[in-house]
């Protein structure tokens, strides 16, 4: 008999050009006439060319780094040779050091905010609850934001994206007061064929997300806004074939790539869901970077993997997510970039194991956990 998962897995890869999303703005959400066709643009792809303001020596590698204290405040008083680089568990020399503080020293450009709204992966009942809480959010503090905000609406027909980031809460509550009720047609209800469709599209719409912003400038927080997909372990799906883990490999490198490209640190905020609706924490047994095809699995891409793997975090679920927003939020301005030069890659997706050590006691730093390197000379776009 042939395995369900199998059947049901499409030969899931991060190649996605030629994929669309419909524009979304005010006029074509709050303001559309009803039965109004919107135009569906392309997503640009990134270049193989850094943008022109990334003045970036060939082949370092840039690192946000957020350092904490014990009461989750920013540390910004740290130099160079208080953090110890290593790289695959060897010393790594910092070639570039800047601090932003957000009070003398801001990032330019400004840190964006993302916030991607999971209408595919929430129960139905908690769709109100998310829109209400967002709806909070913006509109705090008169509706004027400290970080320039976009949203993203993930549904079963892909995603719908507001054309630009802006600073005015109220205007960008206005568009999500527009979003019209999403029923699913990927309903958990439909057991493991279902699971498998929304893990497939949610992963692609992660992949799509990181590879437009991969050709702006500037940090990013991408905020999702649910549970994140179905984990999908090998008790839920039986067994890989070499072809799938090959695929599921080639996923996770290019994934890993895209969203270190494009600054973006991963935060997952979601309500408060019973334990037979969600399994939030069991990804904590899969954070540790895959290094070869054979240890590939779809667990490798759940949420919570990303969000450690690339400096975010993982916030318990609760149903004040919009004090849950501000806090990711308030991580935006305050952090430290550095570059260093990676040693020679001896084969192709080379896994790197990465750790920043503050060399003070007490204090928590979080930053791209690992990368994949390339031998000298191999075409792999930009850094």
């Amino acid at each position: 008999m042939r395995p369900l998962w199998r059947a049901g897995w499409m030969g899931l890869s991060c190649c996605i050009a030629g994929m669309t999303v419909a524009a979304w703005s005010q006029q074509g959400g709050a303001g559309a006439a009803p039965g109004a066709q919107t135009p569906n643009p392309v997503l640009k792809q990134r270049q193989a060319t850094r943008p022109k303001n990334m003045v970036i020596p060939d082949g370092t590698i840039q690192l946000n780094v957020v350092v904490t204290d014990a009461a989750g405040k920013p540390v910004m008083d740290l130099q160079p040779w208080d953090l110890k680089l290593l790289d695959n568990g060897k010393p790594g020399k910092i070639l570039s050091f800047k601090k932003f503080d957000g009070v003398q020293v801001m990032p330019q450009p400004p840190v964006e905010v993302i916030l991607v709204m999971d209408m595919v992966n929430l129960p139905f009942q908690q769709v109100a609850i998310v829109r209400q809480e967002v709806d909070q959010y913006l509109r705090r503090n008169g509706g004027h934001l400290e970080q320039p905000v976009s949203v993203i609406l993930l549904t079963d027909k892909g995603i719908r994206v507001q054309p630009r980031p802006s600073q005015d809460g109220n205007a960008v509550a206005q568009v999500v007061h527009g979003i019209e009720g999403n029923i699913r047609t990927l309903d958990p209800a439909m057991g493991a064929y279902g699971a498998l469709e929304r893990l497939q599209l949610s992963v692609k719409q992660m992949a799509t997300i990181a590879e437009n912003e991969a050709s702006k400038p500037g940090r990013k927080l991408l905020i999702w806004l649910g549970p994140g997909w179905p984990l999908l372990t090998r008790p839920d799906v039986g067994y890989y074939s070499q072809r799938e883990q090959d695929r599921y490999f080639a996923t996770i490198v290019e994934l890993s790539r895209s969203l270190r490209e494009a600054q973006i640190a991963v935060y997952s905020v979601g309500p408060v869901l019973n334990d037979s609706e969600t399994r939030i924490f069991e990804y904590q047994a899969y954070v540790k970077g895959v290094k070869n095809a054979n240890d590939a699995g779809t667990p490798n891409l759940a949420l919570g993997v990303l969000a450690e793997q690339t400096g975010g975090r993982v916030m318990t679920p609760d149903n004040d997510m919009s004090v849950q927003i501000a806090r990711c939020v308030a991580e935006a301005n305050a952090y430290y970039r550095i570059g260093f030069d990676p040693p020679a890659a001896g084969h192709a997706d080379e896994y790197h194991e990465l750790k920043l050590v503050a060399d003070r006691p007490g204090l928590t730093v979080r930053t791209t956990t690992g990368y994949y390197d390339e031998p000298a000379g191999a075409a792999t776009g930009a850094q």
